[in-house]
C-alpha cells in the first residue's frame, strides 16, 4: 500500500492501492466536508423535526401519536437507505454517493418549508430520514481508504459528532425566524446545498468495481459470537433515546419552558453533542464495557431528568447537555463495538448495528406518543428511562476488549475487508 504525504501540516493519508488509486485527499479537508455533510443530514435534516415538534403540532393539527408515527417514518426511511447506501457505494463510489444523501437532505427540509399539508410534512420528514441513512456509508468509505490507519479512528470520531454541530447550530436558526419556523427549514435546506457541493467537491470519485473498490470480499457470518447481544443493545439504546429526540423539546414547552428556553435546550443537547468526538479515547481508557453501561445510565438520568425539570431553566439546559453527550458517544461505542464483533467485515458489523438503532426509534417513538396521550410525559419518559436502565446491563462482554483502528500500532483489519463504516447516527 502507498504513503502520501500531503502538503503543508496536512496529516498523512493513505491512497487505495491499484490501477485505479487515485490522489490522496489531506485529512483535515476530508474531516471538514465529511462533519459538514453529517451535521446538515443528521442535526439539520433528520433530528430538527423534535425541535420543531410544538409548532408543527399547532400548524397541522397533529396529536404526539401523530408526531410520534411521522417521527417513526423518518427511522424507516433510514433503515432502507443505510442498506442501499451500503450496496451503492462500492458501485458507484462514495462522492456520488454522498451528493445522493445530500440531495436527499436538501430534498427533505425544502419540502417541510414548503409544506401545506400534514401528508407533504411527512414526505419531507422521511426524505430527511432517507438522507442521514445514505450519508453515512460514503462518508465513512472515503475515510477508511484516504486517511492513514493510525488516524481514522479519531477521524470517523470527529465526522461522528457531526450531529452534534448540526443540532447546535439548528437551534439559533430557530431563534432567528421565530415566528417564521418555515425560514428555518428553508435555511436548512441551503445549508444542505452547501454542503453537498462541498462534499463533492473533496470526496474523490473512483472507478466502480476497480482494485480501490469498497467492500467486504466475502460473506459475512450473520451472528457471530456477541452479534445477538450487539443488536440487542443498539434496538435499546435507540428506543430509550426516541423520546427525547421526538418529545423532549414539546415536553419541556408543555411544562412552562419558554420558546428561548426550550431552544437553548436544543442547542446545549447539540453542543455537548460535540464531545462525542472523544469517544475512542474514553473507550480506550476505561474500556467498551465500562463507556457503554455509564452512557446508558447517563442516558436514563437525562431522559428522565427532562420531565422532572418541570420545564424550569437550568434544569432543561443540564438534561439536554447531558443527553447529547451521551447520546453521541454511545454511537461511537457501538461504532467500535461493531467492528470488534464482525471484526473480519467491520463495515457489515456496524451497518447492523446502525439499523439496529434506528428499527429501535421507528418502533419506539409512536408508542412514547401513544402514552404520553394516554398517561402523560413523566409515564413516558419514564418508561424510555427504564428502557434505558435495562439496556445498560447488555454491554460488551469483556473479550471484546481489543485494540482496532485505534492510535499507531493497534490492530487493524485489512483494507480490503474493511468497507464503508457508517457514523454520524
Amino acid at each position: 500500500m502507498t504513503r502520501h504525504r500531503t502538503g503543508g501540516a496536512g496529516p498523512a493519508t493513505r491512497a487505495p492501492s491499484g490501477a485505479t488509486a487515485t490522489a490522496a485527499v489531506p485529512a483535515v479537508r476530508l474531516a471538514a466536508a465529511g462533519i459538514s455533510l453529517i451535521a446538515a443530514c443528521y442535526g439539520l435534516a433528520r433530528f430538527a423535526y423534535g425541535l420543531f415538534v410544538p409548532v408543527l403540532s399547532a400548524e397541522f393539527g397533529l396529536s404526539a401519536a401523530a408526531a410520534g408515527t411521522i417521527a417513526s417514518a423518518s427511522y424507516t426511511g433510514y433503515c432502507v437507505a443505510v442498506l442501499a447506501a451500503s450496496a451503492a457505494t462500492p458501485r458507484w463510489g462514495p462522492r456520488a454517493v454522498a451528493v445522493a444523501a445530500g440531495t436527499a437532505a436538501t430534498s427533505g427540509t425544502a419540502l417541510i418549508a414548503a409544506a401545506p399539508a400534514a401528508p407533504v410534512l411527512a414526505a419531507g420528514v422521511v426524505f430527511t430520514g432517507i438522507s442521514s441513512g445514505a450519508a453515512s456509508p460514503p462518508l465513512a468509505g472515503a475515510v477508511a481508504r484516504w486517511v492513514a490507519p493510525e488516524r481514522s479512528a479519531r477521524v470517523q470520531s470527529v465526522v461522528n459528532a457531526g450531529t452534534g454541530l448540526g443540532v447546535m447550530v439548528s437551534g439559533p436558526v430557530a431563534l432567528l425566524f421565530a415566528q417564521e419556523w418555515r425560514l428555518s427549514w428553508a435555511a436548512f435546506a441551503c445549508a444542505a446545498a452547501a454542503a453537498t457541493l462541498w462534499a463533492a467537491a473533496v470526496i474523490p470519485a473512483h472507478r466502480p468495481g476497480g482494485a480501490d473498490s469498497d467492500g467486504p470480499r466475502h460473506s459475512p457470518a450473520l451472528l457471530p459470537s456477541g452479534a445477538l447481544r450487539l443488536l440487542a443493545a443498539a434496538g435499546a439504546m435507540g428506543a430509550a433515546s426516541s423520546a427525547v429526540w421526538t418529545f423532549g423539546r414539546d415536553v419541556a414547552v408543555a411544562q412552562g419552558a419558554s420558546t428561548t428556553a426550550s431552544t437553548v435546550m436544543w442547542i446545549a443537547l447539540g453542543a455537548f453533542g460535540l464531545l462525542g468526538s472523544l469517544t475512542g479515547d474514553i473507550a480506550a481508557r476505561a474500556g467498551l464495557r465500562k463507556a457503554w453501561a455509564g452512557g446508558m445510565l447517563g442516558l436514563a438520568a437525562a431522559t428522565f431528568g427532562l420531565v422532572l425539570a418541570s420545564g424550569a431553566a437550568p434544569g432543561i439546559h443540564v438534561a439536554g447537555g447531558l443527553f447529547g453527550a451521551v447520546y453521541i458517544a454511545l454511537t461511537g461505542v457501538l461504532l467500535l463495538w461493531g467492528t470488534r464483533v464482525y471484526s473480519t467485515v467491520p463495515a457489515f458489523g456496524v451497518g447492523a448495528a446502525f439499523l439496529a438503532i434506528a428499527v429501535g426509534q421507528a418502533a419506539a417513538s409512536p408508542l412514547v406518543g401513544l402514552l404520553s396521550d394516554a398517561f402523560g410525559p413523566t409515564l413516558a419518559f419514564a418508561a424510555a428511562a427504564a428502557l434505558s436502565l435495562a439496556g445498560a446491563a447488555l454491554g460488551p462482554a469483556d473479550r471484546t476488549r481489543r485494540p482496532l483502528g485505534g492510535p499507531a500500532g493497534e490492530s487493524r483489519p485489512p483494507a480490503a475487508q474493511q468497507g464503508p463504516v457508517p457514523c454520524g447516527r
